[in-house]
């Protein structure tokens, strides 16, 4: 027999952490998937195809006119060069879609937070929930991408795969540092704050060219910034070069997700915890 929310909740008084989480976070995510079966499922699938349009423009159109490119692991097309980056990208623009407008929407147009956080849900339930369906919105993105780079013949070896886990983690670190973000904003006009820095980030990052073009300041300054480190550890993984530096990246996205639900759980507690 399922327990009831109110049980559930009763049995969470007294722990530590009770007046964060009542351990539902899995009914912010069924709300989201009900939601997306009934009308946001084309917004989905509409990202997509964002990078598969730019796979194919850039790595064959441009890429015939660029050859091959040098790497760490060898020469390697143009559009194998940039099938990670484009991974990485998006993974990222997955998750910042719906950890920022999404949430924002929630948050102060249709006031949904309010509402669950009137149930015994707490804001660290509604954080992980929210941020839950991010992971599995990018975890699609990956999967799917990396079947069709497979299928174009742009992998070389079955460590690929994991490429879609790393995709994963990349979006939770996005996703919850967004959040966190976006729970701070107070009108569209800031939100578009999230693109000001985002679009240089996209371009800069080196995921259409290596990043020596860059004198050494500015490639220190680049690798300092969350999508090159997406971008190093998804490369990684997909050509199977595996080195300290992977550890590194996985340490960098652990410290964003641990200060974006720390800084999220604790701005939906001020809100509407009072």
């Amino acid at each position: 027999m399922k327990s009831s929310a109110v049980e559930i909740s009763e049995r969470r008084l007294g722990k530590f952490g009770d007046k964060y989480f009542a351990g539902r976070p899995q009914q912010v995510l069924l709300r989201n998937w009900i939601s997306f079966k009934s009308s946001a499922w084309l917004a989905v699938l509409s990202g997509f195809f964002e990078p598969v349009l730019y796979l194919l423009s850039f790595g064959y159109g441009v890429g015939n006119l660029v050859g091959n490119i040098g790497t760490e692991t060898g020469n390697v097309s143009y559009a194998a060069f940039i099938a990670p980056g484009l991974l990485a990208s998006s993974a990222m623009n997955g998750a910042m879609l719906d950890s920022t407008w999404n949430v924002f929407f929630k948050l102060n147009e249709s006031r949904l937070y309010n509402a669950m956080l009137a149930t015994s849900l707490g804001p660290l339930d509604v954080a992980l929930g929210e941020i839950a369906w991010a992971l599995m919105r990018g975890g699609l993105y990956a999967s799917a991408f990396t079947v069709i780079i497979a299928a174009l013949g742009l992998v070389t070896t079955w460590w690929a795969i994991l490429a879609i886990p790393a995709a994963v983690i990349v979006a939770f670190g996005f996703a919850s540092f967004g959040m966190a973000i976006t729970s701070y904003m107070k009108s569209h006009h800031q939100m578009n704050f999230f693109y000001i820095f985002l679009m240089p980030m996209f371009l800069f990052s080196g995921a259409f060219y290596p990043l020596t073009v860059f004198p050494g300041w500015a490639q220190a300054v680049i690798k300092a910034l969350p999508l090159r480190q997406a971008i190093e550890l998804i490369t990684g993984c997909m050509t199977g070069n595996f080195s300290v530096n992977l550890l590194i990246n996985l340490a960098y996205f652990a410290v964003m997700i641990c200060i974006g639900l720390f800084f999220t759980t604790k701005r939906l507690n001020a809100l509407f915890m009072k």
